[in-house]
C-alpha cells in the first residue's frame, strides 16, 4: 500500500470506529442471545462462522480497504462486495441456531414474506441481476455521486444476498425444503447470471469509471483504468466460483450422508400387506 494512504488520512478514516463499535455490539448480542442462552444450542462451528463472518466485514468496511475501495481502485471496490455477498453472509446464516430460525422467521408473520423471496429462481434473478445492473457504468457513476443511493443500493444487494444463500443453505427443513438436486441446480444457474458483467470487465478495452479513472495509477503505478476493470470482473467470479464450490462441496457431503442414513430402511408408510404378501408402493420421494 502506497505510504501516501497514510499520510493523506487520519486514523479514524483509516480504521473506522464506527464500523469497530457496529461489530462489537453485533458480537456482544450474539453471545449474549445465543452462546450464554439456555434456550439455543450453538457449536463451536456455528461460533466459528459468525465470528469470520463479522471479521470479515469489518476487514472490508472499518480498515484501510474500504479507503481503498472508496477513493483509489474500483477492483477494491468489487472484492468488498464479493466479500459481503458470498462469504460473510452464508457465513452469518450458518452461524445461526435453527431453533431461533424457527422461532424468528418462520411465525406467523415471517412466513408468507419468507415464501414469497425466498422462492428459489426468484432470488436468483433478484439478486444477480441487481449485482449487474448496480455494476453498470451508467447505474454505478449515478449513484458514485450520491452516497446516500449507494449505501441504499448495497443494503438492497445485502437482503437479496441473504436469500439467495437462504435457498442454497436450506437452514431449517420447514422453513426452506429446496431438494438437494434442485440446489446444485440452482447454484450452477446461478453462476451463470453474473457471467456477462464479468466478460464485461474482462473483455472491454476502454475505462468506464470516470472517478476512478482520475486516480488511476494514484495507489499502484501500473495500476491502469483498463487493468482496475479487468481486476475487479476477476475478484468477482473468483470469489463467486469459489464460495459456490465450497456450497456444492457442502451440499454433496450432506446429501450422502441423508442417503447413507436411508440404507437398509424401511419406509412402513409404503408398505401395504395383502393376504400375507408385502407390497412395497412406489411414490415419488421428498426431499
Amino acid at each position: 500500500m502506497d505510504s501516501s494512504i497514510l499520510t493523506n488520512y487520519v486514523w479514524y478514516q483509516l480504521f473506522n470506529p464506527i464500523w469497530f463499535i457496529l461489530i462489537t455490539v453485533l458480537a456482544y448480542f450474539y453471545i449474549k442471545t445465543f452462546v450464554r442462552s439456555y434456550r439455543f444450542e450453538v457449536n463451536t462451528n456455528q461460533k466459528q462462522y459468525f465470528f469470520a463472518a463479522i471479521s470479515l466485514v469489518y476487514i472490508v468496511q472499518g480498515t484501510p480497504v474500504a479507503v481503498v475501495a472508496r477513493d483509489y481502485l474500483f477492483s477494491a471496490h468489487v472484492l468488498q462486495l464479493a466479500i459481503i455477498f458470498f462469504i460473510a453472509v452464508p457465513l452469518f446464516i450458518l452461524s445461526l441456531p435453527p431453533v431461533f430460525i424457527r422461532g424468528y422467521f418462520w411465525n406467523y408473520k415471517m412466513k408468507f414474506m419468507i415464501k414469497i423471496l425466498g422462492h428459489p429462481w426468484l432470488t436468483a434473478i433478484a439478486f444477480n441481476g441487481l449485482l449487474t445492473i448496480y455494476l453498470l457504468p451508467t447505474v454505478f457513476n449515478m449513484l458514485k455521486e450520491n452516497s446516500v443511493l449507494l449505501i441504499l443500493a448495497q443494503v438492497i444487494l445485502v437482503i437479496h444476498a441473504f436469500f439467495m444463500w437462504w435457498v442454497i443453505i436450506s437452514p431449517v427443513p420447514e422453513v426452506s425444503n429446496t431438494a438437494y438436486l434442485t440446489r446444485v441446480g440452482y447454484i450452477f444457474f446461478t453462476s451463470i447470471l453474473l457471467m456477462p458483467i464479468g466478460f464485461f470487465f474482462l473483455v472491454v478495452q476502454k475505462a468506464h469509471y470516470p472517478f476512478y479513472e482520475a486516480v488511476a495509477g494514484d495507489l499502484l503505478p501500473v495500476m491502469t483504468a483498463i487493468y482496475d476493470q479487468q481486476l475487479a470482473g476477476g475478484l468477482l467470479k473468483v470469489t463467486q466460483l469459489g464460495s459456490y464450490a465450497y456450497a456444492l462441496l457442502f451440499i454433496v457431503r450432506s446429501w450422502g450422508r441423508k442417503e447413507e442414513e436411508k440404507e437398509g430402511q424401511v419406509d412402513d408408510a409404503n408398505i401395504r400387506v395383502a393376504r400375507g404378501v408385502v407390497i412395497h408402493l412406489h411414490h415419488k420421494r421428498k426431499k
